[in-house]
């Protein structure tokens, strides 16, 4: 009758900007958030579910990219700063790469990605901005990008 609860080990990751993505739902949360926004803009716009799935997709694009990978720090000051050069991307799972929050945060805009381009029917304007949006974003992502600032760009003066 001990046994009777599954002993999970404690989150390693410290950082309170990053520890909440650990959490239990977070990830089907972040999913119905996604399907909730191509509802709304479906809904109210009465545009096609292609043109809802583009506008869904290039704004999840946006704001991700922005919050993920070019704000830097925390917004708290309990760290000491320690953080006031990464970008949440690199402050996840402590820095290591290929982790589980990892791999589904870079599936997560490619998923939107094939919904958009497949019922827009991959016509040229939209198939041309999804794709460079979810390759910017996943391009971001990769493991060998890691604290790398690209010509210089969002780099510590």
């Amino acid at each position: 009758m001990a046994n009777l609860y599954v002993r999970a080990a404690p989150p390693t990751d410290l950082n309170r900007n990053t520890e909440w993505f650990t959490y239990p739902g977070v990830w089907s949360t972040y999913i119905f958030i996604l399907l909730f926004s191509w509802l709304i803009v479906s809904s109210f716009t009465g545009c096609s579910l292609g043109i809802a799935w583009t506008i869904v997709h290039l704004s999840h694009c946006i704001v991700t990219y922005y919050f993920f990978h070019w704000k830097k720090g925390t917004p708290f000051s309990d760290d000491q700063g320690i953080y006031n050069r990464l970008t949440w991307w690199e402050q996840v799972d402590d820095g290591k790469q290929l982790t589980r929050n990892r791999k589904f945060l870079t599936v997560v805009p490619v998923v939107p990605y094939l919904i958009a381009s497949h019922t827009t029917g991959y016509q040229h304007p939209m198939l041309f901005f999804n794709t460079l949006a979810v390759f910017v974003l996943v391009v971001a992502k990769f493991p060998n990008m890691h604290k790398v600032r690209i010509f210089g760009i969002n780099a510590d003066q």
